[in-house]
């Protein structure tokens, strides 16, 4: 294998492939990433098992041919590399790169050793936007669980159906949920697919000059595939039955409170220094055309933050986690927000203003006094 690539089309591709790599794994192959010179690219590729992800970048390729080496070594080298062009050829078992003032040698191990990352793309599940399809992630898939002991709530689920897309994450204390997303194309009948958070994680991390991501299942290998310009994100679905989320929306409130993001966002993290040694709880205190948020920490001490806000129906009273409050708030951009709930013991719910498709809810923590 020999090809000549510039220094800043790897750099570009290899700063988010290298999310991939397992940074401990008991098999050292998945330590690598797979180099396949073919046809005027060379073609990167990483996987963990679960994930995996290939990427082309041009090159003069002069010899074809696939071998595999350490992803890190090979990652933090091209990446150090200021400019120009960068070359690399097979030598024996290992690998020569050279670019301008820089000459470097890295032991290989056999491309055959590599795993299949996919063997079909399988059928197109929809076609999307890229920002949109970002924007929506980014709201939505925070809200999955960070563990695997219920593997559907570390999941997102995203139903395609006559109205558009829905797309549902919650970890049982909190559950964002976006209805009626426009997509491109999709698929003619109702159709859904549970996605592992991490794999949308790893989406977002895609800069790809290309504005459509495709979405493609395979059902014979229960995998999703992102294909997006020159970079293709494989997933693995998750196999379980997502909880009726619908059953705990609530259906009416009787009190509603209109704000500004970055004015409750403000407001939190400053009581979230006070909270920090009473698990985490901050109180939501509602009056007329107000809201204090408030924590207290007998040991230390107790502050309060007003925030502006239009207040309609019943005073109330509500308490939070103060990092699930973070979350939402440090997730979306949009500044006009309304706040719905009906006493302190049932879940709040965040809506963006003038958005009737969006909403986020939280369940409450019961506190004395």
């Amino acid at each position: 294998m020999k090809v000549i690539l510039l220094a800043e089309n790897l750099q570009r591709k290899i700063s988010f492939l290298n999310h991939v790599v397992p940074s401990r794994s008991q098999l050292p192959i998945l330590s690598n990433v797979l180099l396949e010179a073919e046809k005027g690219k060379l073609k990167i590729s990483a996987t963990d098992l679960e994930l995996g992800m290939v990427t082309l970048v041009s090159a003069n390729v002069g010899e074809e041919g696939a071998i595999t080496v350490p992803a890190k070594i090979f990652s933090d080298l091209s990446l150090n590399i200021k400019e120009g062009k960068i070359s690399i050829e097979t030598s024996g078992t290992n690998i020569l790169l050279k670019a301008p003032g820089v000459e470097a040698t890295l032991q290989t191990m056999p491309s055959e050793e590599f795993p299949k990352i996919y063997k079909e793309k399988g059928d197109i599940f929809i076609k999307i936007k890229k920002e949109v399809l970002e924007k929506e992630v980014s709201r939505i898939a925070f809200s999955a669980a960070q563990d695997g002991g219920r593997p559907s709530l570390s999941g997102v689920l995203v139903r395609q159906d006559k109205d558009g897309l829905t797309m549902v994450a919650t970890d049982g204390y909190r559950l964002s949920l976006r209805r009626n997303l426009a997509v491109l194309s999709g698929k003619d009948q109702s159709s859904s697919v549970l996605v592992p958070a991490k794999v949308f994680k790893e989406l977002l991390a895609i800069k790809e000059d290309e504005d459509d991501v495709t979405v493609s299942i395979s059902k014979n290998t229960n995998q999703i595939i992102f294909s997006q310009g020159e970079t293709v994100l494989v997933g693995r679905l998750i196999e379980a039955e997502y909880p009726p989320f619908e059953k705990i929306l609530p259906t009416s409130h009787s009190t509603t409170v209109s704000f500004e993001r970055a004015k409750l966002l403000s407001a939190v993290k400053i009581c979230s220094v006070f909270a920090r040694d009473t698990a985490n709880i901050v109180k939501f205190s509602i009056g007329k055309n107000k809201m204090v948020v408030s924590a207290n920490t007998p040991s230390v001490g107790e502050n309060k933050a007003d925030v502006e806000a239009k207040t309609e129906g019943e005073e109330n009273e509500i308490a939070f986690n103060a990092r699930y409050l973070l979350d939402l708030l440090g997730n979306i951009d949009d500044e006009d927000l309304v706040f719905e709930m009906t006493g302190p013991l049932n879940p709040g719910v965040f809506k963006i203003k003038d958005n009737p498709y969006f909403l986020h809810l939280i369940m409450p923590i019961r506190v004395q006094g």
